[in-house]
């Protein structure tokens, strides 16, 4: 979206007033006459797309066969999201009569998804949930902006289920099931193009028969309950009465909020390299290839004066390469510690911001993913509390920032010594404070700890434990061209484990998690961004942290220095047109490199010995700019001493990336 959004159109209506007073035209041409305001009813027919999330639960009873018996019965739950479509026409007399058809996805927390799992002394059975969807009917009243409505019809869902037999490899079957659903639910209009549901949906599915090579048989029921809450946008085609030229279909209809969305499909693989041996957390040496998607909204609304709310529901799915291990700087920043066979709902982003300005000079905000467009106070203070990203707040850079539209390393668009609070997903929860003036900004924040190393849960010792961070940025102007230096400095606390202590004692066997206690962890990164040109910029990263304790989040990286430069297609005709060309060195402490020479792991490394070297990376890309909002981009990595590792590499990763946006 561009610019600032388009205020809620508000339709007055005139009304000649007749002879009211018994019909006499004498004293009802002395009366005033008043236009009254009205609001038109919304136009329920026709066709519409949306999404929806909400609270779902499930529950099944499963019996394993092999032939030992082992049975349960049991109910899982959690967060899910997923789309919709369909379409509807309403009658004269106000019924409605429509079609829907939806798909739901569960979130990336095992305790949603994961529907059971048996075990006996031949076998040991999990059972998934990859998605469910249904095809219905609908069926209510709509009067005025309001619709009431009960719906039914056909059901499906994929599942899964992995087997470990106690003899042999592991076994998978995927599964389809049918079924019925009913549900019901209100629906409200809320602007020409916009309703927003409350709607209840059950669902019950056939029963599952599955048989594995080992011999064992795994026998399910299923049902599923969802309430859930629904934004759908009508759609207008050409030719009809609703229809105008040039109608952005994400047009909010309102300057109150705003609403963004992106897609990013990005494919990596590599050629086989020389590796005498592989571990645990290695790069396998063969040939191989994966892929990661991501599907993002951005909704922001404004909620009074100062006051916004930002909800950024995402659909992830794929694969990093080797199961996202084998390198310190790993080649793909879309790829996260979880691994997803199918799109998974994620709330990644929701959190509340309040802004003070102090008067004076103003400057005016761009609509952007996460920012609301409108004028503010140059002099201002924001503060910020919820559920997103730590680097979403602090180290930003114009030219090396964002995987999904530039550099794809995680040492190149972030900083690799820095290890910030997050769950697999790169999320965290947390609160922000920013005072900004013309010439400097300073952040400081606070975000929960992970309770252990590389984990979805965070540490309930408030604030004794988490992440204390603090940012100072200076505007300047160097020969005519802007630039900015972002000093930070960080604090961690976590319940976390000493390479030393670990290798000091025999008897822990390198298991650094016996040696967990609370911990201090400490860090700096200085980033600084520098335009030459209207075209060309610079940047760097210089990370370092003190590289005694175990890893809680990030990568395996106690020091890092990126240097690279962007430059836009301008001078040969294509100006939306980015190169980038870009290189890191990684290190890491003594402590560190002992423990993973010794055969530790880390949360991305570990290749069972080491022959230590500095990981160096070189990235180039090129992305072309099919339009204003679609970009391929073509992407070459090379990683040498691959997890620190002379004897391995070195490794040339090719990428290709689409990316999508509004």
């Amino acid at each position: 979206m561009n610019g600032y959004r388009r205020s809620l159109q508000h339709v007055l209506a005139g009304a000649a007033v007749g002879a009211i007073a018994l019909g006499s035209p004498v004293l009802a041409a002395d009366l005033p006459v008043k236009a009254p305001q009205y609001r038109p009813a919304f136009d329920w027919s026709g066709f519409y797309i949306g999404g929806h999330t909400g609270y779902s639960r499930g529950s099944s009873s499963a019996v394993l066969s092999d032939p030992q018996v082992a049975a349960s019965s049991g109910t899982f739950s959690g967060v899910m999201g997923g789309v919709q479509a369909g379409y509807n026409v309403r009658l004269p007399s106000g019924l409605l009569l429509g079609v829907e058809a939806d798909l739901t996805f569960p979130n990336y927390l095992p305790s949603n998804y994961i529907i059971s799992r048996l075990i006996t002394a031949g076998s040991d059975v999990t059972h998934q949930l990859d998605y469910t969807g249904t095809a219905r009917g609908r069926i209510g009243y709509a009067h005025g902006p309001w619709l009431a409505y009960a719906t039914g019809g056909l059901a499906f869902a994929g599942d899964r289920f992995l087997s470990t037999p106690a003899v042999g490899d592991e076994e998978k079957h995927i599964n389809r099931r049918l079924g019925w659903a009913a549900g019901a639910g209100v629906e409200y209009g809320f602007a020409p193009h916009w309703s927003v549901r409350l709607e209840y949906l059950y669902s019950q599915f056939q029963r599952a028969d599955v048989r594995f090579p080992s011999g064992a048989q795994y026998n399910s029921t299923l049902d599923f309950q969802q309430l859930r809450i629904g934004l759908n946008r009508k759609v207008d085609w050409p030719g009809s009465k609703n229809w105008k030229p040039n109608t952005d279909i994400t047009d909010p209809e309102s300057d109150r909020w705003e609403i963004h969305g992106q897609t990013t499909y990005l494919a990596q693989g590599y050629p086989s390299f020389r590796a005498p041996y592989t571990g645990t957390n290695s790069l396998t040496p063969a040939p191989q290839a994966k892929a990661t998607w991501s599907n993002s909204l951005f909704l922001n609304a404004r909620l009074w004066e100062g006051g916004e709310v930002y909800y950024n529901p995402e659909l992830l799915q794929g694969f990093g390469l080797n199961d996202t291990v084998g390198a310190a700087g790993f080649p793909n920043g879309e790829a996260q510690k979880s691994n997803f066979p199918y799109p998974h709902y994620n709330t990644s982003r929701l959190f509340l911001r309040q802004t003070f300005g102090f008067g004076g000079e103003q400057e005016q905000l761009a609509s952007s993913a996460q920012q609301l467009s409108g004028k503010v106070d140059v002099s201002r203070l924001t503060v910020q509390a919820g559920k997103f990203a730590v680097v979403d707040i602090f180290d930003g850079n114009a030219y090396a920032k964002d995987a999904r539209t530039n550099f794809m390393n995680w040492s190149m668009w972030a900083p690799g010594a820095m290890d910030y609070s997050a769950d697999k997903v790169g999320l965290s929860y947390g609160a922000t404070a920013e005072l900004n003036e013309k010439h400097w900004a300073l952040r400081t924040g606070y975000f929960l700890a992970q309770s252990v190393s590389n984990s979805n849960s965070f540490d309930s010792k408030v604030p004794q434990r988490g992440m204390y961070i603090a940012e100072l940025e200076t505007r300047y102007q160097l020969f005519s061209q802007p630039g900015k230096l972002r000093t930070i400095v960080w604090l961690n606390n976590n319940n976390s484990g000493s390479y030393r202590e670990t290798l000091n004692n025999p008897a822990f066997d390198l298991d650094i998690a016996l040696t967990r206690r609370g911990r201090t962890k400490y860090g700096y990164v200085i980033n600084v961004e520098q335009a030459v040109t209207d075209d060309i910029g610079l940047f760097g990263r210089w990370s370092w942290n003190d590289g005694k304790t175990e890893i809680m989040a990030f990568t395996d990286i106690d020091a890092s220095l990126s240097l690279g430069t962007s430059i836009k297609g301008t001078k040969w005709g294509r100006p939306d047109d980015v190169i980038g060309l870009g290189g890191a060195i990684n290190a890491l402490s003594r402590d560190h490199r002992d423990f993973i020479a010794a055969g530790g792991l880390g949360v991305l490394i570990g290749d069972g010995a080491l022959n230590y070297k500095r990981e160096r990376i070189l990235e180039t890309y090129y992305a072309y700019a099919l339009t204003k909002q679609l970009t391929l981009t073509a992407d070459y990595q090379l990683i040498t001493n691959p997890a620190y590792n002379a004897d391995r590499g070195p490794v040339h990763v090719i990428s290709g990336r689409f990316h999508g946006e509004f």
